[in-house]
């Protein structure tokens, strides 16, 4: 297997918890791994992306369809019915994405975790749901899982993935580790859009000040990672997590900040406090599983079908290559591809990745794909799908103690997705920056990923740069016919607006 980052020395000790079926089945001391360090993985996995449970019900729990529907089916516009949205969006989000994670750790066998993605929630809430029912919303993101799970099972997502030259993947897990770290920045507010406009398009802080004890609680964590990192301590990210969170809890009980919609520098998403343990508990409201309608959308006549195919395929886009660019990149991250670039069992991660889109329509949470966030976990010392197992259960165990969850703010989280975004960048001198047919699609990768806030808009962009470098060369043979297969449907992707509009 190639080596793209240093793996976490295991004493034997500690690798010898993991003999037996367990360690023959996840392939834990094969992998260089040991239990606790798959369970400290899965553990900042969860903790990475537990904010999905309550942001997802804010997303797609709070809009409401053409008919002034919320996705529960309770209309908006009696009070009380948002929360009670809510609270079932965040019980299914935490199934599903618990159930698909166990499902890629037993499957797949390999650490990354599974929840709701964020932009194709959005696209559901904000480009969908006006238009259409909130049922005929999840039953386009079931054609969509459909449609990916058909080109895995014929062997067409694996294909156009072996067919992505190595220094285009390369390329993609650094731009992600851009991405993502930019994403922790974002998260903790110390890099946001400017209040009222302003003259750039994005800021330090708050109108280019560091400013609110939310951005102080990110900072401490930060420095008290990078301690624990250089000085190697075992569990550095999952320390800074609790750490950074017990100085949130202490200082929000303080001076009782609140939250970032009241207030600019307060906490982005979480509001941390001790005071959430007191409500909140009970079994899950489950009630939107299975509030689909397959064939809602199709109804309208030919227009409407051309709209409804355009929009099934800048889904089916989006969550193919998300999935792809963050399994390359959770892959190279902790040295687990093989000398052709792909990881072991290619086939059964994207098999698991695509029928995830299909259960996230199916429990009305939107389309389920995989979590760069996982990366944080790898960084951590996981290197199996045992890992994914930890951060499934976790998900599952949310639905019944979402207090908990609550409780850590993102500005504890941010620490470990910057750090994680460093160690994902290290991977740029891989990329042979003097042969120009790479170095440019790779150029526009890494920037458009982290400047778009999109990994599919990086990829489609490097893949368009490629094809056309390589037809001006003269190079056109040498290119797989995939990727021209691939680089026909970015040209329908980043054109689909004026198609759109032209149908009118």
């Amino acid at each position: 297997m190639v080596q793209n980052s240093p793996r976490p020395k295991v004493a034997p000790a500690e690798q010898a918890q993991g003999q037996g079926g367990l360690d023959s089945f996840f392939e834990i001391t094969k992998r260089g791994s040991s239990l606790a360090a798959e369970i400290r993985g899965g553990l900042v996995t969860f903790f990475s992306m537990a904010y999905i449970i309550a942001l997802n019900p804010i997303i797609i729990g709070t809009t409401a369809d053409k008919n002034g529907n919320l996705i529960s089916g309770l209309p908006i516009a009696v009070e009380g019915n948002i929360d009670i949205t809510m609270g079932q969006v965040a019980a299914a989000t935490a199934l599903i994405a618990g159930i698909m994670t166990i499902l890629m750790g037993l499957v797949g066998r390999f650490p990354i975790a599974l929840a709701t993605g964020l932009g194709l929630n959005a696209v559901a809430a904000y480009s969908l749901a006006p238009n259409m029912t909130w049922p005929q919303v999840m039953g386009l993101i079931v054609w969509e899982g459909v449609i990916i799970t058909i080109l895995v099972l014929t062997g067409f997502r694996k294909a156009v993935f072996s067919a992505v030259p190595k220094g285009l993947r390369t390329a993609i897990s650094v731009g992600i580790g851009l991405f993502i770290g930019l994403i922790g920045l974002v998260d903790a507010g110390f890099v946001r859009k400017p209040s009222g406009g302003g003259t750039t398009p994005v800021e330090l802080g708050v109108a280019g000040q560091l400013l609110g004890w939310p951005i102080f609680c990110f900072i401490v964590g930060l420095i008290l990672l990078i301690v624990l990192y250089v000085r190697r301590v075992k569990g550095s990210m999952l320390i800074a997590i609790i750490v950074t969170t017990v100085l949130s809890v202490v200082v929000e009980a303080i001076v009782k900040t609140g939250s970032a919609m009241v207030h600019p520098t307060g906490w982005s998403l979480n509001v941390p406090g001790l005071d959430k343990l007191a409500s909140g508990w009970g079994l899950p409201d489950l009630g939107l599983l299975g509030r689909v309608d397959l064939f809602g959308a199709f109804s309208g006549g030919p227009k409407v079908w051309i709209t409804v195919v355009l929009t099934i395929l800048a889904l089916m886009l989006a969550d193919f290559f998300d999935s792809m660019g963050t399994i390359v990149a959770v892959g190279q991250q902790g040295g687990l591809l093989a000398e052709n670039g792909n990881p072991p069992r290619t086939q059964q991660i994207l098999l698991v990745d695509s029928v995830a889109a299909i259960a996230g329509g199916l429990g009305s949470v939107s389309s389920n794909t995989s979590y760069i966030e996982s990366a944080s976990g790898v960084g951590e010392g996981a290197r199996t799908g045992f890992a994914s197992v930890v951060t499934g259960l976790l998900f599952v165990v949310s639905m019944f103690i979402a207090p908990v969850v609550g409780v850590v703010p993102s500005e504890a989280v941010a620490p470990v997705l910057v750090v994680v975004g460093f160690l994902m960048l290290q991977q740029v001198r891989d990329i042979d920056w003097t042969k120009l047919e790479i170095a440019l699609p790779a150029f526009f990768m890494v920037t458009l990923m982290a400047f778009t806030y999109s990994i599919t808009v990086g990829i489609g962009a490097g893949f368009l740069v490629y094809l056309l470098i390589k037809s001006v060369l003269g190079k056109a043979k040498e290119v797989h016919p995939l990727l021209w297969v691939v680089g026909g449907l970015f040209l329908i992707y980043f054109a689909q607006g004026v198609l759109l509009n032209w149908i009118g």
